[in-house]
C-alpha cells in the first residue's frame, strides 16, 4: 500500500513510518524541518528512514496551500496519516508515487509553547491541517487518520477520558486547536464524505523523542546534577504510552476505514461518532502512572539519583490524565503492551549512546 505521512521527521512520525515500512508499505514522508528544536534531530530521524528502499522525502510546508495542492497533486494519495510539524523553508518533492493513504501526524507541539507562540500555533494546527483537508477532498483520499490530543479534555475530572465525553473547555490554545481540527475534520466528512480518524494522543516516551518533552528534560538534568522541575509538587498522574504501543495502534487505526455509525442519534449525539464516516478514538496506555513513580523509575533506570524541584502547577496544564480505549480495542484489537519500567529503561539506554548529544530545548 502507498502511504502519505505528514511529519515523517518527528518522534511519533518517525516510529510510525517504521511500523509501515517493516510491513512492506511504501511511504511517502512528508516534514518541514522546523526549528523548534534541534533540526540534527529531525535529519537523524529521517537517515534511520531512507535506509529503506520503499522510503522517500518531500520537503514541503503544509501551512502553504499551494505547495500542499502541488503535492497532493503529483502523488495523489488514497491514504494519508497526518502527524507533521510547524513550517518548513523550501519545498522538494524527491520521488514518484502515488500513495493510497494518508497519516497527518503535522502541527506545532507543545501546550506550554502554544501560550507563548500563538500565531505559529494557529499558522501550522490549523492553516495547515485545512490545507490538508482540502487535498485530500480534491484527490478522493480513501481515509484520512490525523493526529488530535489528549490535551482537548480540560479540565474535565471524569476518568478515564473517554472519546464520548464533551470536550468544549480547552486549557491552552494548542489544546482549542486540537479541538478544532475534530470539528474540521467531521465538516470535511459530513460534507464531502471523506473519511476520517482522530486519535487522541496520550503522553507519548521513548527513543528518538522530543527535547522539550518530561522524559528528556528530567534525563537531561538528572544526569547532569541538575534539579527538576516536578510541577503541582508532584501529585500528577499520566497515562504514559511507549512510543511502539502508540505507531501500533495508529496504523491499525489507518486499516480500519471509518465508516459513518449505525446506532448514531441525532436527538442525543456524541462527539466521537457520527452519521457520516467519522471517528474519535483515544490512543494511551490505560494504566496510569503518578509522576513520583515515574520519577523513581527513571532514577533507576538511569541509575542516579533526581535532584526535585517542587512548583506549582503550570498555566494550560492538568493534574490527571487516563484514556479510556474501549472504541479503538473494539475496532482494531489494539492494546498497550509496554510496562513503563521496560519502556524507560529503552529510553534510558537510547539517551546516553544518542539522545545526550542533540541541543538542549
Amino acid at each position: 500500500m502507498k502511504i502519505m505521512l505528514t511529519g515523517a521527521a518527528g518522534f511519533i512520525g518517525m516510529h510510525t513510518t517504521q511500523k509501515l515500512l517493516a510491513r512492506g508499505d511504501e511511504v511517502l514522508g512528508v516534514d518541514s524541518l522546523n526549528t523548534y528544536y534541534d533540526p540534527a534531530l529531525k535529519q537523524d530521524r529521517l537517515a534511520q528512514l531512507t535506509k529503506s528502499s520503499n522510503f522517500r522525502f518531500a520537503h514541503v510546508d503544509l501551512s502553504d496551500a499551494v505547495q500542499t495542492q502541488a503535492l497532493f497533486d503529483q502523488f495523489k494519495p488514497q491514504r494519508v496519516i497526518h502527524l507533521a510539524a510547524q513550517p518548513g523553508v523550501r519545498y522538494s518533492l524527491m520521488a514518484q508515487g502515488i500513495p493510497q493513504r494518508v497519516i497527518h501526524l503535522a502541527a506545532q507541539p507543545g501546550v506550554r509553547y502554544s501560550l507563548s507562540h500563538p500565531q505559529t500555533c494557529l499558522q501550522n494546527n490549523i492553516m495547515a491541517f485545512g490545507n490538508v483537508l482540502e487535498a485530500c477532498r480534491q484527490h478522493a483520499v480513501e481515509h484520512l487518520v490525523f493526529a488530535s490530543s489528549s490535551s482537548v479534555y480540560g479540565s474535565n475530572t471524569k476518568m478515564p477520558y473517554a472519546p464520548s465525553d464533551p470536550v468544549d473547555h480547552p486549557l491552552s490554545l494548542y489544546a482549542a486547536s486540537k479541538k478544532a481540527n475534530e470539528l474540521m475534520a467531521h465538516t470535511y466528512s459530513h460534507v464531502y464524505g471523506l473519511p476520517v480518524t482522530g486519535l487522541r494522543y496520550f503522553t507519548v516516551y521513548g527513543p528518538w523523542g522530543r527535547p522539550d518533552m518530561a522524559p528528556w528534560l528530567f534525563t537531561r538534568a538528572i544526569l547532569n546534577g541538575e534539579p527538576i522541575k516536578v510541577f503541582n509538587h508532584g501529585h500528577m498522574t499520566r497515562d504514559f504510552t511507549f512510543v511502539d504501543d502508540i505507531a501500533e495502534g495508529s496504523v491499525r487505526a489507518l486499516d480500519s476505514v471509518a465508516t459513518a455509525c449505525a446506532t448514531y442519534s441525532k436527538d442525543s449525539p456524541l462527539p466521537d461518532t457520527s452519521h457520516a464516516p467519522y471517528r474519535i478514538h483515544n490512543i494511551g496506555h490505560q494504566t496510569p502512572v503518578p509522576l513520583m513513580d515515574f520519577i523513581h523509575t527513571l532514577e533507576s533506570a538511569l541509575g542516579v539519583k533526581a535532584v526535585l524541584n517542587y512548583l506549582p502547577m503550570q498555566a494550560g496544564d492538568v493534574p490527571n490524565t487516563s484514556a479510556d480505549m474501549t472504541s479503538l480495542q473494539q475496532l482494531t484489537g489494539y492494546q498497550a503492551t509496554t510496562a513503563i519500567k521496560v519502556g524507560l529503561t529503552q529510553w534510558a539506554n537510547w539517551y546516553r549512546e544518542i539522545g545526550h548529544r542533540y541541543q538542549a530545548f
